[in-house]
């Protein structure tokens, strides 16, 4: 199969822009609990209503047209998820405005690129910090005529301070900047991350974001419902993170966002969650735990069993969503009711003891990973998407789940696979092009955008990834590899936060470890140890960690063929904080690290 579509669900006629969601949701709840927010730091959170939400953008939109924003002017928003982060989002577009995200990690160089490429006219930062990189990058590129603006009411200029001058503005002529904007005007402005080149302006419309937040919500109602509640703990200015705000929004379910990921755990026994959207890594730190807890009992041989019992449960699931005939197994049944009371049950406890659902995206998913939380009573919906395809593409959906693919495409979307087994991708939440029109000229094909990733489609039309196009390497014997599969088998390993393969123009294959410190301290200490993790990407030498990961290399090679199989490696640590190295949503830019760790590299062939 070469192409795969779903029809849309939700027509748009009857939607103007993006404001719409949240007026209509008001007109239809305005007490219903939209948002829980933290109160002073103590634990506490205070609710807050889809009405007193709207009322709160309302002023805010009418405090930037008071300093003189005007419809079509960018306004960017740099700082952590929190409340305010959706308030200034909301606002911009009642006044009109283009969203500008950036992430709160980005440097000063970069801050001032964006804001120089997107002539930002005005700014608001998370914190008094983050609005003065605003102002140095406004003053360094002649920008930001209106000021940047803090999120913290405690601050001078803050943007309870543009509130204030709401009185300033008349309701009728914010309604009419709020209607201004159409289908196809531009609603935000997203810089990509660049794990392969510079950053890039993708230029998403209103459509995209209404055909998007519609059609998911009317695809996954069995999630998004007035009796759920979220914890949004990604990057606000991430596109799913956003997509996924305005899809709770629209539907009514309550969200809490937390700006420190570590506060996730505690908080989450707290507000007890119905659904989350995290990324595979901290899938893979909850069942590391969960396993490293079991040994510490001396419980490991219970726990891997428990491992198995729930991945073979999940996978009898699988195959009856499937269709298929599957035979009673009463020893199964016995097992993993067993399980369930020692383990499973406190890890569901863990997580708030509600999560019907999670949803995994940004990586790739190990599906022995989604096997097990399935099997433990929490089923992962993995998607796929891109900035510029406005987040999900492609997912699975509840009872039509199946692991090691991506799903199938959403609805309003297609997915095609070209010759060469690229990734192609159209539909509604598709973008027509970044602001630079020059990065246009290789990013579309007959209409479909390209996507760079490697995949193809199984009989049902469910997309299976297989890497980046730009990651394929071509050996000196004339081999070309695709490395993803034999990556992704090596960083399903708690140790290893990435693995990049090398081996271009060279005899053999070669590769890049980059480890987690945080695992790997731990890994040390249970054996008595204490690790030295040495200086950045250069190459570490530690007897038992190498015969460790010796281990994990052998399973990854015996899963690929001879001529993808790894020979040598090299261990090395990185700062997860460099965004020189690790993008915003904790991928790595392979050219960067190869660059970076180079005589490490070179030593794999001497």
């Amino acid at each position: 199969m070469l192409e795969s579509s779903t029809p849309a669900l939700v027509d748009l006629d009857g939607y103007r822009n993006i404001t719409d969601l949240l007026t209509r949701r008001a007109a239809l709840a305005p007490d219903h609990v939209a948002f829980e927010v933290p109160v002073d730091g103590g634990g506490q959170w205070r609710p807050v209503t889809t009405r007193e939400f709207l009322a709160e953008v309302e002023a805010l939109a009418k405090g930037f047209m008071a300093v003189g924003v005007e419809a079509d002017d960018a306004v960017a928003i740099l700082g952590p998820t929190r409340y305010e982060w959706a308030v200034a989002d909301l606002a911009a577009w009642f006044a009109g405005a283009v969203v500008v995200p950036i992430y709160d990690s980005s440097s000063p160089e970069q801050v001032r690129a964006i804001v120089a490429d997107a002539d930002v006219v005005l700014g608001v930062g998370g914190s008094s910090e983050h609005a003065g990189i605003l102002r140095s990058a406004f003053a360094l590129t002649d920008t930001g005529a209106h000021g940047a603006w803090s999120m913290d009411p405690s601050d001078v200029g803050s943007i309870a301070d543009l509130s204030a001058r709401a009185p300033e503005v008349g309701a009728e002529a914010l309604e009419r900047r709020r209607a201004r904007a159409g289908h196809e005007s531009p609603a935000t402005i997203v810089y990509t991350s660049g794990t392969t080149g510079e950053p890039k302006g993708a230029i998403l419309t209103h459509r995209n974001f209404l055909g998007q937040v519609l059609n998911i919500a009317a695809a996954y109602r069995e999630i998004v419902h007035e009796g759920g509640n979220t914890v949004i703990f990604l990057p606000l200015a991430h596109v799913l993170a956003r997509g996924l705000q305005l899809i709770c929004l629209a539907g009514g379910m309550r969200i809490a966002h937390l700006s420190d990921p570590s506060t996730v755990v505690t908080t989450l026994s707290t507000l007890r969650p119905t659904f989350l959207v995290v990324v595979p890594r901290v899938l893979q730190k909850i069942s590391a735990a969960a396993g490293a807890k079991a040994s510490a009992r001396g419980l490991s041989r219970v726990w891997d069993a428990a491992v198995r019992t729930a991945r073979a449960w999940a996978d009898r699931q699988e195959r009856v969503d499937a269709g298929g005939t599957v035979p009673r197994n009463v020893g199964l049944g016995i097992r993993h009711a067993f399980f369930d009371r020692l383990f499973f049950a406190r890890l569901r406890g863990v997580m708030g003891g509600r999560v019907d659902y999670i949803l995994s995206g940004g990586a790739f998913l190990d599906p022995e990973l989604s096997l097990f939380f399935r099997g433990m009573g929490v089923p992962v919906i993995e998607g796929y998407g891109l900035t510029e395809t406005t987040a999900p593409l492609t997912g699975n959906l509840p009872g039509r789940t199946r692991s090691g693919t991506v799903g199938l495409p959403l609805p309003g979307s297609t997915v095609r696979i070209s010759a060469d087994g690229e990734v192609l991708a159209g539909g509604v939440g598709v973008f027509s092009g970044y602001r630079n029109p020059a990065h246009d000229a290789d990013a579309f094909v007959d209409g479909f955008f390209r996507t760079g990733d490697l995949g193809h489609l199984d009989d049902a039309g469910r997309l299976v990834l297989g890497g980046r196009l730009k990651d394929v390497i071509v050996t000196s014997h004339g081999k070309t590899i695709a490395p993803a599969h034999w990556e992704n088998s090596v960083e399903a390993s708690p140790l290893v936060s990435h693995a990049v393969v090398v081996g271009e123009s060279r005899p053999y294959l070669s590769a890049l470890l980059v480890l987690d410190a945080q695992a790997c301290d731990a890994w040390a200490k249970t054996r008595g140890a204490v690790l030295d993790t040495g200086s950045e990407l250069v190459e570490i030498d530690d007897a038992p960690l190498r015969a460790e990961l010796q281990s994990i290399i052998d399973r990854a090679n015996a899963v690929v063929s001879r001529a993808e199989q790894i020979k040598r490696f090299a261990m090395v640590f990185a700062d997860p904080d460099d965004r020189t190295l690790i993008t915003p949503t904790m991928k790595l830019k392979r050219r960067v690290a190869i660059d970076k760790a180079s005589d490490a590299v070179a030593a794999l062939y001497r």
